[in-house]
């Protein structure tokens, strides 16, 4: 155990950070005894916090080095299991789960920030009260002629609609996760859900909420419930009061300026008999649990969202933790029963029977968007496996036109490399005066990146295509704004209803003296605009990270990968940005690095899954 001055060996070796060093400080000053234990403890933990995880598992760590020592370098290793229990235990400013103390231990020994404690605490218990139990629909026959109309294929070829089944367990559940790649049909299904709910004798008075967590995915979910909804087989009156108003999550339950707090909690609770939230891998923790516990009681949650993608940027993996399923686990033979009573569906239950939350996960694995034999849906694949050395295979062997992989050129190189991309992608839109087709040609193809900084990061690419469009007389970007500038908004602003995420361009504007305008499309097919000055923080987006891109879709994209390893580099990440594409992929990486990548998998403790899983385990 280092001490005294331990704390700045860490920060020096770059496991601790200032701040972490500094709550570790403050939280040593409250300790009774051991302070040095609960100053290292404490700063780890919030070093662990900062990386998205939601606890510090002690089982994981003791006795562990925390970073590759060099020859002659006296050794550092993290306490033994019993010691850093018996410790943390006698200090003082750590308790046990339901008391109010900084830290709190858990009795599977993990160690919790006490609001990330409770946030998980509470979210937990949200759930487990929603998942218990089948609640059959009223109308049972209703339902199954309901079903057979809008999911009209046929059980008896053996092969099982797996859209039809989510949509038993959304009105058999009151919480229900549809989880799925691109293209799977996600929105189309909960179109169809909120029809059925409707057609059970609830058109008049069902309360339905759409919500995302950005404002970038509030819109394309309220688009294509739009789309859904008028191809729907059922009577005008249901298609009407299916909603396809959107919302991020922030504005639903009333964001107070400058707060964590809502107006909607548990005391305040919205008014609501059915949520959908799309996107759902994007939410981290502290959101979901504020979400759950502002809902009623009775009020059916339906998720949507891809458990393979990234996770969100703030702590928690909430959807991974939900959907984390043994691949042997089997759904509940009550639910089995009664699926295969109104679809003629039959799951055959396992051995084993399982409670609780497993009968509300349903997987949709069949892509509308492309083949099953397509690049992209073999390399995502193959992705998603872990095999990086067959995804590497499967780029580099020629076989598949949607897929393609280069080298990585060298940083005096790229410029020249990249030039004949820019200027075929993003040359042709600027030529466009409104600002529809403007960003309809802009949204064919982007250049994702995995880091901000560095010379294949966001920031790098971002100056290199303005200077190559500019060098070409495209754009003229003397001044910070210029005609077909693309930005993207990284900051909400309320007042302005922009949000982090929504994407806009600057366009000189016709009815304005020729001045230059943001102009941001808007719920009902038309555009506003903005002046320049008063634009919340935003950045420029010829390129972007993967993490901002998630719940967009390119025609084309390239995606540069780094010269060299890093923890951001996982298989998470590549999957998500492969399945941003609709047509082709193009990668530029090192084939060690891309291996790695799809090799490391995103890993976030937490203890959400246990809390969640404790009666399948138990």
């Amino acid at each position: 155990m280092l001490e005294g001055e331990g704390l700045e060996v860490l920060q020096e070796k770059g496991v601790l950070s200032f701040l972490d060093i500094h709550f570790a400080r403050f939280v040593s000053g409250l300790a009774e005894k051991n302070n040095d234990l609960v100053s290292f403890s404490a700063g780890l933990l919030s070093s662990h916090t900062r990386q998205g995880h939601i606890c510090l598992d002690l089982s994981a760590m003791a006795g562990r080095p925390l970073w590759e020592q060099e020859k002659g370098e006296d050794p550092f290793t993290c306490p033994k299991l019993k010691e850093w229990k018996e410790g943390l235990e006698q200090c003082g400013v750590v308790g046990s789960p339901g008391e109010y103390r900084p830290l709190i231990l858990d009795e599977g020994l993990k160690l919790y920030l006490y609001r990330y404690w409770e946030y998980q605490h509470k979210l937990a218990e949200s759930l487990r009260d929603r998942v218990e139990g089948l609640q059959p629909p009223a109308d049972l026959e209703g339902l199954k002629q309901g079903l057979s109309r809008l999911f009209p294929g046929d059980a008896s070829d053996g092969v099982m609609d797996m859209q039809k089944v989510a949509a038993f367990t959304a009105l058999s559940k009151r919480f229900c996760v549809i989880s799925g790649g691109p293209g799977t049909g996600k929105t189309t299904t909960v179109a169809k859900i909120l029809a059925l709910l409707l057609e059970q004798g609830h058109a008049t008075k069902l309360r339905i909420a759409l919500a995302s967590p950005t404002g970038k995915g509030a819109t394309r979910m309220q688009e294509a419930i739009r789309e859904a909804k008028e191809n729907l087989p059922c009577q005008r009156d249901i298609r009407d009061s299916i909603p396809s108003d959107a919302s991020t999550i922030h504005r639903l339950l009333g964001s107070i300026r400058g707060s964590p707090y809502f107006r909607h909690n548990s005391d305040n609770p919205l008014a609501v008999d059915v949520l959908v939230v799309d996107e759902a891998s994007m939410v981290d923790l502290a959101l979901m649990s504020k979400l759950v516990q502002a809902l009623p009681a009775e009020c059916r949650m339906i998720l949507l969202g891809d458990k393979d993608q990234l996770s969100s940027v703030e702590a928690g993996a909430v959807l991974g933790d939900i959907c984390d399923v043994e691949p042997s686990s089997t759904f509940s033979k009550a639910f089995s029963g009664m699926l295969r009573r109104v679809t003629e569906y039959d799951l055959r239950p396992g051995g084993k029977e399982p409670k609780g939350i497993r009968d509300c996960i349903v997987q949709l694995d069949r892509s509308y968007r492309f083949p099953r034999d397509s690049g992209i849906a073999v390399l995502s694949h193959l992705v998603n496996r872990g095999d990086g050395d067959a995804a590497m295979d499967c780029l580099m062997d020629g076989r598949y036109g949607d897929i393609q992989w280069k080298p990585l050129p060298s940083p005096d190189d790229l410029s020249r490399r990249i030039r004949e991309r820019i200027l075929a992608h993003y040359g042709g839109y600027m030529a466009k005066s409104g600002p529809g087709e403007c960003l309809q040609l802009f949204d064919q193809f982007r250049i994702l990146c995995a880091i901000r900084e560095g010379p294949y990061g966001v920031r790098a690419l971002n100056i290199l295509a303005e200077k190559i469009l500019k060098d070409k007389g495209i754009i003229r970007p003397e001044r910070g704004y210029y005609a077909g500038k693309p930005i993207m908004i990284t900051q909400n602003d309320y007042s302005l209803e922009l949000f982090n995420g929504d994407l806009g361009v600057i366009l000189r504007d016709p009815g304005g003296a020729r001045d230059l305008r943001a102009f941001f499309p808007e719920k009902n097919g038309g555009f506003r605009k903005i002046h320049p000055a008063r634009l919340p923080e935003h950045e420029m987006v010829y390129s972007m990270t993967v993490h901002k891109s998630q719940g967009s879709e390119f025609d084309r994209i390239l995606l540069i990968l780094p010269d060299r390893d890093t923890p951001l580099l996982t298989r998470e990440l590549v999957y998500t940005a492969v399945t941003r594409a609709r047509e082709r992929v193009e990668i530029w990486c090192k084939e060690d690095i891309f291996r790695a990548a799809v090799a490391r998998r995103t890993e976030r403790r937490s203890g959400l899954r246990e809390a969640l899983w404790r009666s399948e385990t138990s």
